[in-house]
């Protein structure tokens, strides 16, 4: 009887990984996810570890069981329990894997966006700087851009030195430098963005 015991606990100590593999991955999974986001141009903390641990409880689920299979072919040795273990713990990795080379796949796209973004700041201060009225151009370096279209349209808005008014403009990316900026109201982006989405 304690040989079997002792057997039993050798195989759980070497098999009892899937769990701390599980939050430790899933703790990778939201740093990689902030830092290289697989889809938009960012991604906080907690929707990066939300994903990371629903998509790896998904893989457990569903793929641990098919995954123990074939490594019970590879190495008889192993109790059911143990490879569905070793399983669920490679599941996770690939997880971990998929969404750190979906994040490099689109970091260009990010990156690309980012650096529209910053150009089209730098149009809308140039033409408010030069065609807006005084009380705004005073303020053309502090602008709200607001994302229509990453990487494509652009709001951009001056406010006055008091606050109370804004002066808008559009950036099209996708034209030429003279023809790229147009007026676009006096409504905040704050109060433009409730009725986008």
């Amino acid at each position: 009887m304690d040989g079997a015991w002792l057997a039993r606990l050798r195989w759980r100590r070497r098999g009892a990984w899937l769990w701390p593999a599980f939050l430790a991955l899933t703790a990778a999974d939201a740093f990689i996810g902030h830092r290289l986001p697989p889809a938009g141009d960012s991604q906080t903390i907690f929707a990066a570890a939300l994903l990371g641990g629903i998509l790896n409880l998904i893989g457990v689920v569903v793929l641990s069981w098919p995954v123990s299979l074939v490594l019970r072919r590879v190495r008889r040795d192993l109790p059911a329990v143990v490879a569905r273990d070793y399983a669920g713990v490679v599941v996770v990795a690939a997880v971990t894997a998929a969404l750190t080379g979906l994040g490099l796949a689109h970091r260009g796209t990010v990156l690309q966006h980012s650096a529209a973004a910053r150009e089209a700041a730098v149009r809308a201060e140039a033409w408010i700087g030069t065609r807006a009225p005084d009380a705004f151009r005073r303020e053309a370096a502090r602008l709200n851009t607001f994302t229509i279209e990453a990487g494509r349209l652009y709001r951009a808005c001056a406010t006055s030195a008091d606050g109370s008014r804004s002066y808008c403009v559009i950036v099209k990316m996708w034209l030429p430098l003279a023809r790229s900026v147009t007026f676009a109201g006096y409504e905040p982006n704050w109060a433009f963005a409730t009725g986008v989405g």
